[in-house]
C-alpha cells in the first residue's frame, strides 16, 4: 500500500485472498517518497522463487502499481481505493501506464483477490480447486434465487 491511509483496503483485499487459501504479506512504501524502500521490498519477493502476484494499492497518481509493474516479472494487479476527489477522475493515473507496463486495474478488492486466485490457480492445484468452488455457489446462488423468482 502506498500508506497506512489504504490499510482498511488492504484488508478487505487480504481477507478475501484468504477465502481461497492465498498468503497475505500487507507492506507501506510510496513510489514517491520511499522508492529505495519499495526497490528492496520488490527484490527480496523477487527473489523468492514462489509464484506471486502483487496487488498495489495507492490513490490520487497511483504511482505504486506501474513503479512495481516496471520493476518485477509476476503479475501486478492495482486495486486503487476509491476516490470522490476529482469526481473520481484520478483513476486515470491506474489505467494510464507507460509502454512497457501492465499492471491489470480492478476496482473491487474482492475481484482483486479473485483474480489473484485465477492467475495462482494456473500453478496450484488447490487454489484452483477453491476457486471453482467458489465459482460453483456463486452460480448456484443465482440459479436458486431464479427458482425462488418462478414460485
Amino acid at each position: 500500500m502506498g500508506s497506512k491511509a489504504d490499510l482498511e483496503h488492504c484488508t478487505k483485499i487480504s481477507s478475501a485472498c484468504k477465502q481461497y487459501g492465498l498468503e497475505t504479506i500487507l507492506r507501506v512504501g510510496s513510489a514517491h517518497k520511499t522508492a529505495q524502500h519499495v526497490l528492496k521490498l520488490l527484490s527480496d519477493y523477487e527473489a523468492d522463487p514462489r509464484p506471486k502476484v502483487y496487488i498495489t494499492v495507492a490513490g490520487r497518481s497511483n504511482a505504486l502499481s506501474g513503479f512495481t509493474d516496471g520493476t518485477v516479472s509476476s503479475p501486478v494487479i492495482a486495486c486503487p481505493p476509491p476516490s470522490e476527489i476529482y469526481a473520481g477522475a484520478d483513476i486515470y493515473s491506474s489505467l494510464r501506464m507507460p509502454s512497457g507496463v501492465a499492471p491489470a486495474v480492478v476496482l473491487e478488492p474482492a475481484n482483486a483477490a479473485l483474480l489473484a486466485a485465477k492467475i495462482l490457480g494456473l500453478v496450484d492445484a488447490g487454489v484452483k480447486d477453491t476457486l471453482m468452488q467458489f465459482q460453483k455457489r456463486a452460480a448456484e446462488k443465482i440459479l436458486q434465487d431464479d427458482r425462488e423468482l418462478q414460485e
